[in-house]
């Protein structure tokens, strides 16, 4: 169904470009991660024939992936700014909507293997540890006008880092941009290259480099992961979508003027409550679509 992976695609978009939430994530909780997985690695590696079914597949993912990502950097980016406490509330109504989804799918598999359930904890701490030690609060981020081949390096280094984190669930590929002081330069560079503005194409270019050699690397590992050790992997990405909630917790106190954490009198339930409702309506279609 085309609508449906536009639909998808869309989804991880969004979920990509704000800090908190990753596209996998998304990917996980609406029921083809597997598929966007191994479709990936059967564009690198595969015979032509999966090859081909893989390039439809991720076609219509892309198409509403960049349709996604596009809006998130015209419109979404200065929303998330202004009524950071509301996505909060809708990001964290996205995740613990989302969680009972995925451990229901996967029962069978979980509850055979329940003495891995300490890969749960696992995840939870890497989450919580990289946004506890996240050194950038605030600020501007590093200057991409200073172009040398030593920061070209790190640029594209981060852009393997952030999508090998974009496609596991839990962790947000925006949040370590802002770790790596580069996430409001990206952003603002984005937005003015989709302004015709091609002042900062060059380290724009490098991070997309970077970003499809991380891809082909990573998906590889997490493909043989899920077929070899599928419990112990499930139960990783529990933890990593748990420990994102404190991630999005911690959301406001990386914007470029920090705000305090949000806490229960900031939260909002009535986006909890809606973030909660996609989730549960884009299930409702994944049922239909397999129907």
């Amino acid at each position: 169904m085309i609508i449906m992976q536009f639909i998808r695609g869309f989804c991880m978009a969004l979920a990509d470009s704000v800090p908190g939430v990753s596209g996998g994530t998304i990917a996980f909780l609406l029921g083809f991660y597997d598929q966007f997985i191994t479709s990936i690695d059967d564009l690198i590696t595969g015979p032509n024939e999966k090859r081909k079914k893989a390039v439809l597949f991720l076609l219509k993912l892309g198409v509403g992936w960049v349709c996604g990502f596009i809006i998130a950097m015209l419109v979404l980016s200065s929303v998330f700014e202004a009524h950071i406490y509301f996505i909060s509330s809708l990001f964290i109504g996205f995740i613990l909507f989302a969680i009972p989804i995925v451990i229901k799918e996967e029962k069978n598999c979980l509850s055979q293997q329940k003495k891995m359930a300490f890969f749960v904890l696992i995840g939870i701490v890497i989450v919580s540890a990289i946004t506890y030690f996240n050194p950038v609060s605030g600020g501007s981020g590093m200057d991409l006008s200073n172009m040398s081949f030593g920061f070209g390096v790190y640029v594209f280094i981060a852009g393997m880092i952030t999508i090998s984190a974009m496609v596991l669930p839990g962790i947000s590929g925006s949040t370590l941009l802002l770790i790596m002081g580069l996430y409001l330069p990206l952003v603002t560079a984005i937005k003015e290259i989709l302004h015709l503005n091609f002042e900062h194409f060059l380290p724009v270019f490098l991070f997309g480099c970077g970003v499809l050699v991380g891809a082909f690397s990573v998906v590889k590992i997490i493909r043989k992961a899920l077929e070899r050790f599928r419990a112990q992997t499930i139960y990783l990405i529990v933890g990593l979508m748990l420990g994102s909630v404190y991630a999005v917790v911690m959301g406001p106190t990386t914007l470029e003027v920090p705000k305090p954490p949000m806490g229960f009198r900031e939260f909002n339930i009535i986006f909890f409550l809606i973030g909660g409702a996609v989730i549960l309506g884009l299930q409702k279609l994944k049922g239909i679509e397999k129907n």
